[in-house]
Formats: C-alpha cells, structure tokens, sequence
C-alpha cells in the first residue's frame, strides 16, 4: 500500500531491505537521502539504533503497526516524528489531485544485495518498469493466456525485489488478485493449499525441495506406485518432446497420476515462474511433465527491471534454457578470451549483454560504476551463456566467479557446483580454491535424512550436528559427491579432496547468502576461513 501510495503521488521509493543489516539500512537511507521510512513492527527497533547516523535526512518514521510511546520519545529527540499506521492514515485527504507523471521520472531505486561491497542503487523509470510489464503481457497473450479477473497469485517472494513487483504490477494491470503468505516458510504449503492460486512464482531452491519432497514420497510409495509413476513420466515427456502440450500429451496420466502432485500447490495452479538463478534442467523438466501447467524458466536482473529473457510456455526443446530475448530487450554475447568463451564460435558462447526499454538508467551517485558495466549503450551483465540453435539462451558460467589454481587450470566455480548440487546427499555446497593451491576443497550443508539414514545402518550414532563432525560421515559424503563429478565428466583438478560438513544452512542472518540465495563467497570465506585452512591442512597429511 506504501509502494502504491508512492506510486500515485509520483514519489520515488526505495525498497529497504530488513535482510541486510542495519548498517544496510544506515547506508541505504543517507546514500537514498530517505526522507520518510515505512517499516513493520519489529523493524522499528532496526531503524531506531542507526538514526543518531542517518536523521540528516530520514524525518518521519511510520510503522504497519503499533509504535511505543518510549521508541516516538526516542525518535523525536533526534528530531524524527514517528507514526503508527492508524494515525498517519487518518492524515491523509482523498480530495487530492493526482500529479502527471513522466516515462522519464525515476520511479523506485533498488539496492542490490550484491555479493561483494556496498549495496549499488538501481535506477529504474516509470517507462522501464511498464514497458517490462506491458512486454510480459505481449508475451503470454502471444504464447499461453493473459491474466484475468479470475486468477490468484500467491505472493511470497521478498516484495523488495523486482521480480515480485513485477508480477505483482502485472496482475494489478490485468485486475488479478494477490494473495500474501503468512510469512513463515513452515506454513508455505497450508497458505498454498487455503488460497488456491493460479499463478505461482518461485526461485530454484524452492522448486528444488518440492522436487525432493515428491520424489522421497514416490520412493515410499512401493514398487506399483513407483513403476506406474514412471511409466506415466517417460509416456508423456515423449509426446511433450514430440511437440504435443503439455495438456495434450498424456490427458488420462494427468487425472490418475500427476493430479495429486499438482493438488500440492492447490490444485488450481495454471502458470509457473522460475527465476533469480538457473533451474537445473532435470528439475524444470519434472515440473514440466509432473505439474499440469505452463512453466517459464526467465532470466533477468534488477537492471534489466526483471525478465528479459523467458522460455516459451509448451515448447519442450527450450528446457534448460532462459528461452528467448523479450520484445523490449535486445541481446547479444562477448567473447571473454581468458575464459575460453568466442561469440563468433559454431557454439557462440560468451558474456550477456542487454540492450532495450527496460534496462536501468545507472547506478545512483556511482557514474563509475556505471561507466564500467554501461558500454556504448550495451549492459554487460558478468553472466556468461550460450546460444542455442533455436534462438534460446543457456545461462552456463558467470564471468566473475572464476579462480586459478596454483597448476594454471582456471575453475568456472559456479558451474562445478551446479553439478556437486546433483548430489543428492548435499542441500547446499560452497567450494573454494585459490592460486596457491592445486586442489578444490568445500563446506558442505548435507541432506539431513540421507545422513541419518547413512547412520542407522552403518551403526553410526549421535544427533545431526554430531554426525556432521563425524569422520566416517565426512568421508562418505565426500566420495558420493566426486563419484557424482566423475559420472558428470568433471576433470581431476575440479574433484574435490577435502569436505567440511556444516549442520545448519547458509543463511541471511550471517551474511554467507543473498535475499535471492546467491553464496556470498568473501563472506563465505572469512566465515570459514579456519575450516578452509584445516581442510588443505588434512588434505595434503594425507598425500605426504
């Protein structure tokens, strides 16, 4: 409602981001010049200990809820007239004449996370943010069915990145309603299951564990239920691969086998989103055949103010890829030498570059920035793909995550894990490596059922954490993931000698992740720096 407010009055807004800390916060507001915060409840707290560093130009806080006359007494003496939501709402008038406003008026900068240094402002207009809505609404009248009256999208990505505003803008456009999650990830499929939605968008780590979760549920079911589940699978993916829709392709499994799998999203979902990191492709394959609905793997950045790429619904042989460029967005690749990547190859591969309405008009206050990554016009976006006979773009490496080890051989690091994550003992994996060493180590996050199922019968006992610093543990865990590199066609040098098995995910909270889950790997490496050290340190005892 903040958002929308902003947005009828022609004010720029500035999404604060509750996940980045408060010196985010503290940096956001001066480097914004914020002058009115809106917050929940329990951030209030969060923006009052930095104010003494930010009341230059933050001067009204309002809360979506309640407010203690102790945090208004708090705020007012650094000069800050703090509100609750009841209170500010009643000052309002709706005898007001809305302002006119311009393609070119700055409608919201939006900080990215970022996996190194200072969160960078994005600019985005009002021409870019409805030319990347109108240009989603071209896309699916042309390919599926535009939104009406009578779809429901289920809200619970973080509404601070573009992604959900997009979609959500989207539906406002076509007169769809929104429907808000709880909030709590342990409620997600009740909320789901309560509202019912026909439009669903999510991130790979979300599709990730509805994979997992109905794969294990396949596995319990017996050999009858497994057998008729797969026949089902392998028949319809080969209609689906033979050009038929994925409505049309196997109309009799739909009802017998894959209803009960779409009913864990409702049972209403007709549209699928995967975006914010690449879908492994046996992953959007499943959910192609298995979810009775169109699914579109886009790819795009708060630059480019969301997708500008996207896989068109039903046509089977872009799976694995982020499809096509969008209608407002041109692209085209770079050959990056020291990585070995030539656009002009039979195989054109190299970095991402944008074009178009939508991209962002610079990062605020940083024209070096800007000047670095804005070439004659061209947005290069340090994500490294390769064209596909058929037009569509496969997302493969990023420019620069990439190390040498101390032998010379260049890790596309990023693309090694996409295959050790194939493992399916592992929920998240960071590896590492550097010029001075010849060999790739990791900190591991395992599968907490395969673990313990691994100790009931090895006899090995003791809680999760415990099982974590278990040796044998370590050592199973680390020759299932390189026999997983070696079916994959990894090379020696990207094999792994050494694992640190970590019991709890790498989270926001420590900084080792994004709001989108992107490792945050200088973090990730001063987090576990002592760990790296003893595992180059066990690894090279045991070839002495």
């Amino acid at each position: 409602m903040a958002m929308e407010a902003c947005n009828s009055q022609a004010i720029s807004y500035v999404p604060l981001y509750d996940s980045l800390g408060a010196n985010a916060v503290e940096f956001i507001i001066n480097h914004a010049e914020v002058s009115i915060a809106f917050a929940q409840e329990s951030k209030i707290p969060a923006i009052l200990s930095c104010l003494s560093k930010c009341n230059s130009y933050l001067k009204t806080i309002v809360s979506f809820g309640n407010i203690s006359s102790t945090q208004k007494s708090e705020a007012e003496e650094q000069g800050v007239a703090c509100f609750s939501w009841e209170e500010f709402v009643q000052m309002g008038s709706l005898d007001h004449e809305l302002p006119q406003k311009r393609k070119t008026d700055i409608s919201s900068i939006m900080y990215t996370s970022g996996t190194t240094g200072e969160p960078k402002g994005v600019i985005l207009t009002n021409g870019a943010f409805m030319g990347e809505v109108l240009s989603m609404d071209q896309l699916l009248v042309e390919t599926d069915r535009e939104g009406t009256g009578e779809d429901v999208y289920f809200s619970f990505l973080p509404l601070a990145h573009i992604f959900d505003q997009i979609i959500e803008t989207y539906c406002i456009y076509r007169g769809a309603s929104i429907g808000f999650w709880q909030g709590d990830i342990r409620y997600l499929i009740e909320d789901l299951l309560v509202l019912k939605p026909t439009i669903f968008c999510g991130v790979p780590r979300v599709y990730d564990r509805i994979y997992t979760g109905v794969m294990d549920k396949i596995e319990a079911g017996g050999t009858l239920k497994k057998l008729l589940f797969q026949f089902a699978y392998n028949y319809k993916l080969r209609n689906m691969e033979k050009g038929l829709r994925q409505d049309e392709a196997a109309p009799r499994f739909d009802r017998l086998v894959f209803d009960k799998i779409k009913l864990a999203f409702g049972g209403r979902v007709r549209l699928m989103l995967s975006g914010a990191a690449p879908l492994p492709k046996h992953i959007e394959e499943f959910l192609r055949v298995t979810c009775c609905c169109s699914l579109s793997q886009g790819y795009g950045l708060t630059e480019s103010c969301g997708g500008c790429l996207t896989s068109i619904a039903n046509v089977h042989s872009m799976t694995g890829t982020v499809g096509v460029p969008m209608t407002t967005i041109e692209a085209r690749l770079e050959s990056v030498p020291e990585m070995g990547y030539d656009a002009l190859a039979s195989v054109p591969r190299g970095e991402i570059c944008l074009r178009g309405k939508t991209l962002f008009s610079g990062y605020h206050k940083r024209e070096d920035l800007t000047k670095s990554v804005l070439v004659d016009g061209w947005f290069h976006t340090g994500d490294i793909g390769e064209w596909q006979p058929d037009g569509a773009m496969k997302i493969i490496d990023r420019k620069k995550n990439i190390f040498k080890l101390s032998q010379g051989e260049y890790v596309a690091v990023e693309n090694i894990e996409g295959v050790y994550s194939r493992c399916p003992l592992v929920t998240s994996i960071w590896i590492y490596g550097n010029s001075f060493e010849s060999f790739l180590v990791a900190v591991v996050v395992p599968e907490r059922k395969a673990l313990e199922d691994w100790a009931s019968s090895n006899q090995e006992t003791g809680d999760f954490s415990s099982l974590c610093n278990n040796t044998k543990a370590r050592k199973y865990i680390l020759d299932e993931l390189n026999s997983t590199a070696r079916k994959h066609q990894l090379r020696g040098f990207e094999m792994l000698r050494a694992v640190h098995l970590e019991p709890n995910p790498f989270d926001i909270e420590r900084e080792l992740v994004t709001p989108t889950f992107k490792l945050k790997r200088p973090q990730l490496l001063n987090y576990y720096k002592d760990i790296v050290d003893q595992l180059y340190k066990e690894a090279k005892a045991k070839t002495a």
